[in-house]
């Protein structure tokens, strides 16, 4: 797999069927192992060893909907008492983040009304928090420290 800008974390990989397949600590279980995947494990694990986020509190692949439509958020960060607070998009390396992934991941957020958004593809890395207004978003220089998060919402 491809070297992201991310450190690099002692998974467990697997070949079952053909397909490599790696442990999802999240999950905790074994998933396939894609470009995709593969930026989502090491991003969630930068998260929880370099920014504080509680492993427990990160659910990965949540599901959610759009009007009547099914969809699953790549992982929603949540408080210690269970609200809502980030919602994270993963995309290839390859995949540029361009307006329409900001736009797929601000749908993803109606039901939950979160107050940071960030988006990333292994390579670069996009935060965005809500202005108190609730109209627009600015961007973070960095990803926040999980409690830096906690305390301003």
């Amino acid at each position: 797999m491809q070297q992201l800008n991310l450190p690099s974390y002692p998974f467990r990989l697997v070949e079952k069927e053909g397909k490599k397949h790696i442990f999802d600590g999240f999950r905790n279980r074994f998933v396939v192992l894609t470009p995709e995947e593969w930026v989502r494990q090491h991003f969630l694990s930068w998260l929880v060893s370099h920014k504080g986020y509680p492993k427990g509190l990160i659910s990965v692949e949540a599901s959610l909907k759009y009007h009547r439509l099914s969809k699953r958020a790549d992982a929603i960060i949540y408080s210690k008492t269970g609200s809502p607070l980030m919602i994270v998009e993963c995309k290839a390396p390859h995949v540029e983040i361009t307006q329409d992934v900001f736009d797929q991941i601000a749908r993803y957020n109606l039901p939950f009304g979160v107050a940071f958004l960030t988006v990333t593809n292994g390579l670069k890395h996009f935060c965005c928090k809500r202005q108190e207004s609730g109209q627009k978003w600015d961007f973070l220089e960095d990803i926040p420290l999980y409690e830096q998060m906690v305390t301003e919402f």
